[in-house]
């Protein structure tokens, strides 16, 4: 003997003589599936998670903490309008780094502004030169991303105080 309950459609089904599923048993059911499913699809992104925190580790060198990166920028004092600023990157035993690629990022002081950015190109061996336009009065910070030849990356922060206005 068969009893359907919700119009047969399978979602309520109570049979005598077998083992049979409340309507309750039936929702713990459903709802210990869904939680399956619901743990399975976070996977793929705790997968991905994994591989972009293991990617932002590239290829990390203490060495470079002996880099030295001297700067200057043109024209003194700095004004609004392009900029220039130059670089030199050598080792601690004062060799030139050459073939690096060097992309400075200048930003105001205070929130709220655009980045400037400026890419930079190497006029002689371990000295570079990059063109930074400083949009507004006041202070700035440069940040300075060097990637090497065999793909390790630096950073550095550099405070531009006292931009003027023209």
């Amino acid at each position: 003997m068969r009893v359907c309950l919700d119009s047969c459609a399978g979602e309520s089904l109570i049979e005598s003589n077998n083992v049979a599923l409340s309507k309750a048993a039936k929702g713990v059911a459903v709802a210990r599936a869904r939680e399956k499913r619901r743990v399975f699809s976070l996977l793929p992104f705790t997968a991905g998670m994994l591989a972009l925190l293991l990617s932002a580790c590239n290829k990390p060198d203490a060495s470079f903490s002996s880099v030295t990166i001297e700067h200057q920028i043109s024209p003194q004092p700095p004004h609004v309008g392009t900029g220039t600023v130059t670089l030199k990157l050598v080792d601690a035993a004062g060799k030139p780094l050459t073939g690096a690629g060097i992309i400075i990022e200048g930003n105001m002081s205070h929130p709220g502004m655009k980045p400037e950015f400026g890419k930079a190109r190497e006029i002689a061996p371990g000295r570079y030169q990059a063109p930074l336009e400083f949009t507004m009065a006041g202070d700035w910070v440069i940040l300075i991303h060097v990637t090497f030849p065999d793909g390790t990356r630096l950073e550095r922060e550099v405070d531009v105080k006292g931009v003027r206005t023209n």
